[in-house]
């Protein structure tokens, strides 16, 4: 058998194993929701990239969705309404330090050995938890009081400060592929980081707008100027 039809079956094999599964778990993994911020105050009612996340879900059929950052230790990640949609936040605090450039070596310890316990803590509704399972019982309990039924959207944020945003996968992907390792293994995390890195190439309005202005949203962000938003 030739090898490419191989590799094309083992893929098809990942996918309808990651799909299946994600049926019968709490989130159903999106992908990257943006490449760089567009407006201040970020991830917040009437934000463009919460109620895209919110317009996602309600395409879905959900009525909640999450959204995993990497936390900076000023933010407390709350939970709150994007209209009739409920946003949950979640943030991976780093107890190394935080950083928005590409840590290589990291990379390469999740791919091949996963997103280590011991490193981390996670914050939601200014809640520090000590571990994933924790945090995740927190959400369940929070979509459950929300009505939620059926599994949860899921995107990492995907904002970058300064890197390029093409090559750096920004906010939140270390967690987001935490999460999917957690529910779907480790072959359904690759699957499901692989595929959300594409989506919002398919999916978002604000694509070209973002890849296209990047440099300036950055400079204007870091520089606090990133107070309105003009999209041509």
């Amino acid at each position: 058998m030739n090898w490419k039809v191989i590799i094309i079956l083992l893929v098809l094999v990942v996918a309808i194993f990651s799909y299946v599964s994600s049926l019968n778990g709490p989130y159903a993994p999106m992908g990257r929701l943006g490449f760089v911020k567009i407006l201040n105050p970020d991830m917040s009612p009437g934000n463009p990239h919460s109620t895209l996340a919110a317009k996602y879900a309600k395409q879905r059929g959900s009525n909640t969705v999450l959204v995993v950052h990497l936390a900076g230790h000023r933010s407390g990640y709350p939970c709150y309404y994007e209209g009739d949609v409920f946003v949950e936040e979640l943030g991976l605090l780093d107890k190394g330090g935080y950083s928005t450039s590409i840590k290589w070596d990291d990379v390469i310890q999740g791919f091949l050995f996963g997103i280590p316990d011991d490193r981390y803590e996670y914050v939601s509704d200014g809640i520090i938890f000590e571990n994933l399972t924790d945090a995740l019982d927190y959400l369940d309990k929070r979509a459950a009081e929300n009505g939620q039924e059926g599994p949860r959207l899921m995107f990492w944020h995907g904002t970058v400060r300064s890197d390029n945003p093409l090559i750096n996968q920004g906010c939140g992907l270390p967690l987001y592929y935490k999460i999917c390792d957690h529910y779907y293994g480790r072959l359904g995390a690759y699957y499901y980081t692989i595929t959300g890195m594409i989506f919002p190439y398919l999916n978002s309005p604000y694509r070209n707008f973002e890849i296209m202005n990047s440099a300036q949203l950055q400079y204007d962000y870091n520089h606090g100027l990133l107070g309105q938003l003009v999209i041509d």
